[in-house]
């Protein structure tokens, strides 16, 4: 009897069992797609967010659904983590989520720090000792986040600090890891878990090599040969650490000289050095014979200061940049100067390059490339394609096949107008996607100016009789210019399109990227470069240039009455289909400014919603697009829902600040969170209990 009722209940158990596993089966079935979609680096799990940008590819996408479109005005601020003991900086910082808590950076000593998920309690820091080079660092304030891998079952946090030191530390403890790296012979600095960055960045350098100058880890390259710094995290892509940089800001800079960003590529087990990319390339290098007049041998940045995205299957990595020395003139740099303003496709193992396109030939602009590439599969004419698409000042999305390089539609080189500086020789052409469209406007005319009543327009017509107008490459002008000018306004200017504070999102399982952009037209005027650089306190390099940026602001020209000079939207959110290369739809990205509403001149006038002046925060979920922005009132802060088929809003939550730059989402002990970087702060939201 007892044989027989011990086989009924392993019977029993054993159907429970394979019924439960029916039931696992059928819920992965259900889960699987967005999970294969999101974590397309074959690491970590769909609850964490590894990566600044979600994943490899940067999509800004989470495949977690427990807050939905039903429930998401229920959403409530759980907790909030302040950053001013650290000193409170600008929030472009996205936390990421991994191994049970939250690591982001902080303040202009760019503190690591690790938080608790549930109460936001911070439960390890790390700073780096104080030295000239973070001192004399422009971008300290600017850090974006960090980086996480696993090694060898260990969780590792690195950074790369504004002196251009990579950090690898314990992710429980925030140690420096143990036989890392190699020593710093500075006071306080840890001797190991850290990498100078810089020996091995100008090891074959020709202007360090010829200075006869002692490296001392303190200063760095001495200010007369240039400069480089960070922003953004490095990536880690199949056991490899590849490092981007930063230099000046380039309508800072006078004189001739820097070094290249080169990109640096590091063992994430060791630390040791393993391959360096030669930005402006060498003789014998693809590229080379775009920079005459040996320019390549004296002038420098086209560094990648946005983030990188990577393709861990295909061993490839992402590298955007930004333009050569000295924003607005490159007189003294002739030819097209690869590989600035381009894209770069690098192997991870070996750092040779795959392939590279080119957006702007010889930027005078400052036309850098501000947001991570962004990666998803897309199906076109009935093919299936590896797609990698970058997002642009210039209101352009180019789209590559990321295995080839190959444009997914055509590129067409078009004639653009050349410039009247003297010295300066532009790209008889630039490239002009034929797919997608522009996401935002590209021309400043008379129809583009405010008009909301005559008054208005006539005095924008009155304030643009001082301009030369034109569109996305009109040269910028000299200060003495015959036509007696003030300047050239150019659409979107440095402000406008694409920026640092709006990068896209996309569904990987539709193919559809949403971007956000500005409406929003700059100038700049050239002035001689002995003029400008009297302006300057530590200038870098030697040589000044013949001109240099003297007159102008990114923030465009200065409207009637303190109004926009353009048109509304002045932002918007555009879905684009990468299947087709067709807008979806587009909706003003929040409300109209208070400052619109409550103008006296406008008064009585029924003013359609404009959009915020400004960028904002982005995130895909499988059923919702949500976005930051100042709502209808024009003043208050909220969390929107935007249905990702049609732009229809869908609910809002107000939010203690305007969220910035970035949104991230995790699952922590079975619940599910959302975190907005506003200023000052990091905010919690989720579902009540």
């Amino acid at each position: 009897m007892s044989g027989n009722s011990t086989s009924s209940q392993q019977r029993c158990l054993a159907r429970l069992i394979f019924h439960y596993f029916l039931a696992l089966l059928a819920l992965f079935a259900v889960a699987a797609p967005a999970m294969a979609q999101h974590v397309n680096d074959r690491t970590g799990s769909p609850e964490e967010w590894r990566y600044i940008g979600g994943d490899a590819g940067h999509t800004r996408s989470t495949p977690l659904n427990q807050i939905d479109a039903a429930n998401f005005e229920d959403l409530e601020v759980e907790w909030s983590w302040s950053d001013t003991s650290f000193g409170t900086t600008p929030p472009r910082a996205t936390p990421v989520y991994a191994n049970g808590k939250l690591f982001t950076v902080a303040g202009a000593r760019r503190h690591v720090v690790a938080i608790d998920p549930a109460s936001g309690e911070t439960l390890w820091t790390f700073r780096e000792p104080n030295t000239f080079r973070w001192e004399y660092s422009m971008r300290a304030a600017w850090g974006k986040g960090v980086a996480y891998a696993e090694i060898d079952g260990r969780g590792v946090v690195f950074i790369i600090t504004p002196a251009f030191f990579l950090y690898a530390l314990d992710a429980n403890t925030g140690a420096p890891l143990e036989n890392w790296g190699s020593p710093v012979p500075l006071t306080d600095f840890p001797q190991t878990g850290v990498v100078d960055l810089l020996p091995d960045l100008i090891s074959d350098w020709g202007p360090w090599l010829d200075s006869g100058q002692t490296y001392d880890p303190d200063i760095g390259i001495p200010l007369e040969l240039g400069y480089i710094t960070n922003s953004s995290p490095p990536i880690v892509v199949n056991g490899t650490i590849i490092v981007g940089n930063s230099a000046e800001q380039g309508y800072n800079q006078t004189r001739q000289e820097n070094v290249p960003g080169d990109i640096l590529a590091y063992d994430a087990r060791t630390g040791e050095y393993k391959w360096k990319f030669h930005v402006i390339p060498r003789p014998g290098e693809v590229g080379h014979e775009t920079w005459e007049n040996d320019a390549w041998s004296y002038t420098g940045d086209v560094s990648s200061w946005a983030p990188l995205s990577a393709d861990p299957e295909r061993g490839i990595v992402y590298i955007p940049t930004n333009a050569a020395t000295i924003d607005f003139y490159g007189g003294f740099q002739p030819g097209d100067n690869l590989f600035s303003a381009s894209l770069i496709a690098l192997d991870v193992a070996t750092g040779e390059r795959r392939w590279h396109f080119q957006m702007v030939h010889h930027d005078v602009w400052n036309n850098d490339t501000p947001t991570a590439p962004l990666l998803m599969d897309v199906t076109v004419d009935g093919r299936r394609i590896p797609g990698v698409f970058q997002a642009t000042k210039q209101a352009f999305l180019y789209s590559f096949n990321r295995e080839t390089g190959e444009p997914i539609w055509p590129i067409v080189e078009r004639a653009v107008p050349q410039s009247e500086v003297p010295g300066e020789q532009l790209s008889p052409t630039q490239p002009f996607p034929t797919k997608p469209a522009p996401y935002d406007i590209q021309v400043l005319n008379e129809d583009g100016l405010i008009d909301f009543t005559p008054e208005l327009r006539a005095e924008a017509l009155e304030i643009v009789s001082d301009y030369r107008l034109g569109s996305i490459f009109n040269p910028p002008m000299h200060r003495d210019n015959p036509q007696g000018l003030i300047g050239s306004a150019w659409c979107p200017g440095e402000l406008g399109g694409t920026n640092i504070t709006g990068p896209p999102a996309a569904d990987p399982s539709t193919g559809i990227i949403y971007t956000i952009s500005r409406t929003n037209c700059g100038w700049r005027t050239i002035v001689p470069g002995e003029e400008r650089d009297l302006l300057l306190e530590r200038p870098t390099g030697t040589t000044i240039a013949d001109y240099a940026v003297g007159l102008g602001t990114p923030n465009g020209v200065r409207g009637p009455q303190g109004l926009p000079l353009e048109k509304p939207p002045y932002s918007r959110i555009t879905a684009i289909d990468l299947n087709t290369g067709d807008h979806l739809w587009w909706i003003p990205n929040g409300g109209t400014p208070r400052f619109v509403q409550q103008h006296p001149a406008l008064q009585g006038i029924d003013i359609p919603p404009t959009g915020n002046i400004n960028h904002s925060a982005l995130m895909v979920t499988p059923g919702m697009l949500l976005h930051t922005a100042i709502g209808d009132d024009g003043v208050t802060p909220y969390l929107f829902a935007i249905d990702k088929a049609t732009g229809e809003r869908l609910g809002s939550v107000e939010s203690p600040g305007l969220g910035m730059y970035g949104l991230m989402s995790y699952m922590h002990d079975g619940k599910q969170r959302i975190i907005l970087q506003t200023p000052g702060q990091l905010v919690a939201f989720s579902l009540p209990d």
